[in-house]
């Protein structure tokens, strides 16, 4: 019997799954979408390894409370050149998604070395070597070589040129960059 259990979920599951690796609308990007720059791809990078994507979402569920607080919700095809996407399921701060462009630079760095000093509610830590840690752009060239085998459309231009582009960038400003490109090509409108 839990033989059968076993293979009806697993029949299921793959009922279920599968189609969405062939479905134009999780596959295609949107209109406007194109791979990050090498200082945002970085600035990715250090969001990953700092865990803001443990408490911070980044994917609008189509339900009009959130639609209404965070703006349009998620669709797939904004994330299809991101490996890993971020979406996550838990929110122990707000979902960023649409974040880019809401706020400036300025209260971003503001915000990365003291939450408390512009969201006095904030249980976010403070992330003040962000700032002094600089990035030397050695392996940028080489993540994006990488992506590009999993399809994201990365140049030749885009790999020589991205040492360049991220040598002497601050990582507090590498992910002020990624966190500024977020959701900006899709608006709600009510």
């Amino acid at each position: 019997m839990i033989v059968l259990v076993v293979v009806a979920i697993s029949f299921g599951g793959l009922v279920e799954i599968v189609p969405q690796f062939f479905l134009p609308e999780t596959t295609k990007p949107i209109p406007g979408l194109k791979p990050m720059g090498a200082v945002e791809l970085e600035g990715r990078d250090i969001y990953i390894r700092e865990g803001c994507h443990v408490c911070h979402t980044q994917m609008v569920r189509p339900l009009q409370a959130e639609v209404e607080r965070y703006g349009h919700y998620s669709v797939a095809g904004e994330s299809v050149y991101e490996h890993p996407f971020l979406w996550g399921s838990k929110r122990t701060g707000p979902d960023l998604a649409r974040v880019g462009k809401r706020y400036s630079d300025s209260w971003h760095k503001t915000h990365l070395h003291n939450p408390r000093s512009v969201v006095p509610e904030s249980n976010m830590p403070s992330f003040p070597w962000l700032f002094e840690n600089i990035l030397d752009g050695k392996k940028t060239g080489r993540k994006m070589a990488a992506l590009r085998v999993v399809g994201v459309p990365y140049t030749d231009a885009d790999i020589a040129s991205a040492s360049e582009l991220v040598k002497g960038v601050s990582e507090g400003d590498a992910l002020i960059a990624y966190l500024q490109q977020l959701g900006t090509l899709l608006t709600y409108k009510r």
